[in-house]
């Protein structure tokens, strides 16, 4: 449940992230600049470190230097008798050399005997209470000291526990004494660094807040000014969709002189000039719409009567001359043609203006099929051509206007009778739950590339000069095509030259159904052997 919900989390994120250029521009300029801030903090506080360590390094070894002297001074001038306490100069050197680190509280003072030399050792070693010296004085550090000709000073960091039962920085620092008639001797002063590590934490802590007040300074002024850029660019993108939903009189305010104000008006002007030819074209349209109309109602009426004196001519053409009665059936024919051209006109002005109703009613699509494939044997026998129907079996019933569906498959049967060669045509019909195929398929001349994607163009045909026999207007595939998107369905043509075409009308099993994929192939797979037909 958890890794669900932080994935919901992400996803969100994630959409966030691709959709608001407002945030992107924010977080990168925020992570940059923390990544920039970091590097500086990162480099001034070793710095100050740095500087704070070796001032307080400075000091100690001063510090020190005075303390050798003044022990050393304290053994060099007591008198060498018999009756010289030794041990009572051990103490007065050690608070000298004490008094000399003129360092703040916590300092340790220890005074060893280097081992190795013969005589008693006199004094004996003297180490402050709470100095703890195996480990405040590492090996490495006694034996460079005890290897010391001079008064030089060695020195090493180490921690001592505190007050608080925790650890504060500090240094040691070893130098070499003389002692008379006792030969050498280690100092060891331990100077805590307490109060310096207090100041640099302090700095610290200053430092970092004021750099991550510098980052949220810089992510908020980002902010102000990626939201004074994006907001008209916002506002342009939600113009420019009112504007594609067809509100072309919605307008960007334009306020000010600058380049968005300039933005503004130039798009105002591109949308002013958009409003005026999409008004002119539209206006174009519904006068070449209405002119198509009219032209095609007003010729209804003397085309009725041509067609009834060309009837009457054609019932009496065995009474007449060859010639004449060539010119009657001549004229018979081209009426007949000129009727379905205006039939067809009508049909796409309706199209065009959108008053194309609908009977949808439950069909079976096979009956369907069979009713088309019937309406065309005549042409197909004077073809020579073989008309099979390939129906495995199925969900075959949709809700479909059977008037518009049997004319398309009468225009897609004409054209691969037309084309297809006098080969065999198979149509195949087939179906799933949600949806239904119907699919012509050929084995004539086909078509190449640049034809199949302008075959569902308005009169265009693919071979002009081609002795047609169905006397086609050149928009029976518009029309189809048509007829398919008012159902909510797909027409796709496939077609290679040399192997013929096939058309694949799919369409939904219920009114208002989507189409998402087709239970056909195409082209689909051709039985191949007598089981896969008889299947």
């Amino acid at each position: 449940m958890r890794d669900f919900a932080w994935r919901v989390w992400m996803a969100r994120l994630a959409g966030v992230w691709r959709s608001s250029l407002q945030v992107r521009t924010v977080a990168i300029s925020v992570g940059m600049s923390a990544v920039a801030v970091g590097i500086i903090g990162f480099s001034m506080s070793y710095s100050i470190n740095s500087y704070l360590f070796d001032s307080r390094l400075e000091q100690a070894l001063s510090a020190s230097e005075r303390s050798n002297v003044a022990a050393q001074n304290r053994f060099d001038a007591a008198q060498q008798s018999a009756g010289l306490d030794l041990e009572s100069v051990m103490g007065t050197a050690s608070q000298a050399a004490l008094q000399s680190a003129t360092t703040p509280a916590g300092t340790y003072i220890a005074i060893l005997r280097t081992p190795g030399q013969t005589g008693p050792r006199l004094p004996v070693d003297l180490v402050s209470q709470g100095f703890d010296l195996t480990s405040a004085v590492s090996d490495d550090l006694r034996s460079r000291v005890q290897a010391s000709d001079d008064r030089r000073l060695y020195w090493q960091s180490i921690t001592i526990a505190n007050a608080d039962g925790g650890e504060d920085p500090a240094v040691v620092v070893g130098s070499v004494l003389d002692i008379p008639t006792s030969g050498q001797y280690e100092m060891y002063l331990v100077y805590n660094l307490s109060d310096t590590q207090e100041t640099l934490s302090f700095v610290q802590g200053a430092l970092w807040l004021g750099l991550a007040f510098l980052v949220l300074l810089i992510g908020a002024v980002t902010y102000i000014v990626v939201r004074l850029i994006v907001a008209p660019v916002r506002l342009a993108a939600e113009t420019s969709e009112k504007l594609a939903a067809g509100q072309l009189e919605v307008r960007i305010p334009e306020k000010g002189d600058d380049v968005i104000a300039t933005l503004a008006r130039s798009f105002n002007g591109m949308a002013t000039s958009l409003q005026r030819q999409i008004t002119a074209l539209a206006a174009l349209s519904q006068v070449q719409q209405r002119f198509v109309s009219d032209v095609s109602h007003e010729l209804r009426t003397p085309l009725t009567t041509i067609r009834l004196a060309g009837d009457v001519l054609y019932d009496q053409r065995d009474t007449f001359p060859p010639a004449t009665a060539r010119t009657t059936e001549l004229l018979h024919t081209q009426v007949e043609r000129f009727e379905l051209l205006l039939a067809d006109l009508l049909e796409m002005s309706r199209y065009d203006a959108g008053a194309v109703d609908m009977e949808v009613e439950p069909t079976n699509l096979v009956r369907l099929v069979e009713d088309a494939v019937e309406a065309v044997q005549t042409l197909s026998q004077s073809k020579g051509t073989e008309l099979r129907l390939e129906a495995p079996g199925g969900y075959f019933q949709a809700d479909v206007d059977a008037r518009r569906i049997r004319r398309i498959l009468q225009n897609l049967l004409a054209n691969a009778i037309d084309h297809g060669e006098g080969k065999p045509i198979v149509v195949y019909v087939d179906s799933n739950q949600t949806s239904v195929a119907i699919a012509v398929r050929d084995y004539g001349v086909g078509m190449s590339p640049a034809a199949m994607e302008r075959v569902f163009d308005r009169f265009w045909r693919a071979d002009p000069s081609r002795q047609r026999s169905t006397g086609g207007t050149g928009l029976g595939l518009a029309i189809s095509l048509e007829d398919a998107a008012l159902h909510g369905g797909w027409l796709e043509v496939w077609s290679a030259p040399g192997e013929g075409s096939c058309f694949r009308l799919t369409l939904p099993r219920t009114r208002g159904g989507l189409v998402t994929e087709s239970p056909l192939e195409l082209p689909p797979r051709d039985p191949t052997t007598k089981e896969d037909a008889d299947v």
